[in-house]
């Protein structure tokens, strides 16, 4: 009786040992959820309640950020128009989703303490649609998941797609 109690009492501990040393690590794999009444930031970034959201997996030019297109095409000739690109990703996300209830889905913060989530208008997956658009572009250094997106929008020449612009991850790096 008392040698049952023992190894009762192993099993209990080893158990109770093991789940705390994994409990760190699937707490870290649960996706957590944020939502309310979003506000843009700019064209990948929002806020809900104080709380900083960089959408996953894609990357939208910076607010200062020019790019440029065509403007007017004369037989063999083209003259192209710098516009500010990045302002008007920002001003599409507003468009869509600024004042706004929101859903957004976590796993992790960044080194900025931001929330790195993908965020939901109703049944539409922003992210998804701000790549789809050419409003951003898939960000691979982190995720594939955008990539289909991508290849749609440069194939309607849609939003950036539609003349030429700086990645802008090259962009943050020299500005």
């Amino acid at each position: 009786m008392f040698s049952n109690r023992i190894s009762l009492f192993l099993v209990i501990s080893i158990c109770m040992v093991t789940f705390f040393s994994t409990y760190d690590y699937v707490k870290s794999e649960e996706i957590r959820v944020i939502s309310g009444i979003a506000k843009v930031t700019d064209g990948d970034t929002i806020r809900i309640d104080q709380k900083k959201i960089r959408f996953y997996g894609i990357d939208a030019p910076e607010n200062k950020q020019k790019c440029s297109k065509p403007w007017l095409t004369i037989s063999f000739l083209s003259f192209n128009k710098e516009y500010l690109c990045g302002e008007i990703s920002t001003n599409k996300l507003k468009d869509k989703i600024n004042d706004k209830f929101v859903t957004c889905k976590w796993k992790e913060k960044d080194r900025y303490k931001r929330f790195i989530a993908e965020c939901f208008r109703e049944k539409t997956n922003i992210n998804a649609w701000m790549v789809r658009n050419g409003y951003a572009v898939a960000y691979i250094k982190y995720s594939k998941k955008f990539i289909s997106h991508e290849n749609m929008a440069k194939k309607q020449k849609l939003g950036l797609w539609a003349g030429t612009f700086e990645m802008p991850w090259d962009y943050r790096k020299k500005n």
